[in-house]
């Protein structure tokens, strides 16, 4: 039945498979974001379409890591010198040549390392993103549907997906074509890939925040900006990494 609780009841079996299974490769990410984030780097996240929930759970969140930078394709108009209609084009993010402009906005630093998050690891600015990262020598983390990037065929010209790149995939336990509940006519509804990639996003915070703590070392953590002596605080962090966060509206 097609209903919140059968949405419910499905979704639970995924998030537990998630936490089950993907606690090695979780590691391993959240010692490559740790090293980075301790050697002065900037973490930078990137996900195109709903892929940006993603990007929006790791980046200034109350909980969250300070040193955070969201790579968006509104970038293009708010930072670069894109005509706003540009955003109005539905595949956007097929174009691998978008990649270089959002690069050269973000301004990485050497140290920082990359998270790049796609449901089918597939289209041209992921892919593109990917390979300017890892061949500028940035560490590359990916957050994609196995199964789903598996029965696709990459649309990079270079014939290779998000997972082919990355030093650690996170897989995100959604299904092919990504919604849970069947139709009887065919097709699904209810897609799973934005509820397992936020817990995906707080999970990899933890594992950081642990590592910092087996250091010795206090994590950089953003208070919420919405109790007493949160703007403070945060500003305080912030300020480390001038000209290297971008925070907007």
């Amino acid at each position: 039945m097609i209903s919140a609780q059968g949405y419910a009841e499905a979704v639970r079996p995924v998030l537990d498979r998630l936490v089950e299974r993907g606690s090695e490769a979780l590691g391993r990410a959240a010692d490559l974001i740790a090293t980075s984030l301790r050697a002065g780097g900037v973490l930078q996240a990137f996900g195109a379409g709903h892929s940006e929930v993603f990007a929006a759970e790791l980046v200034a969140r109350a909980g969250g890591l300070v040193p955070t930078n969201r790579i968006s394709l509104h970038d293009l108009v708010l930072h670069g010198d894109a005509a706003r209609q540009v955003l109005a084009d539905p595949k956007l993010e097929r174009d691998p040549a978008v990649a270089h402009q959002l690069y050269a906005l973000a301004a990485p630093q050497p140290q920082d390392v990359f998270v790049v998050a796609s449901q089918s690891g597939i289209n041209g600015s992921v892919v593109e993103l990917a390979l300017l990262a890892t061949g500028r020598g940035h560490p590359l983390i990916a957050v994609t549907s196995v199964e789903h990037t598996g029965r696709v065929a990459p649309r990079h010209p270079s014939g290779r997906r998000l997972v082919d790149l990355a030093d650690v995939v996170l897989d995100n336990g959604a299904p092919y074509g990504d919604a849970l509940l069947p139709l009887e006519g065919g097709g699904a509804v209810c897609a799973v890939s934005s509820v397992t990639s936020a817990l995906l996003a707080q999970l990899l915070t933890a594992e950081v925040v642990r590592r910092f703590h087996q250091a010795g070392e206090v994590p950089p953590i953003y208070l919420s900006a919405n109790v007493p002596g949160g703007d403070e605080h945060n500003l305080a962090l912030e300020s480390r990494y001038a000209g290297r966060l971008r925070r907007t509206a």
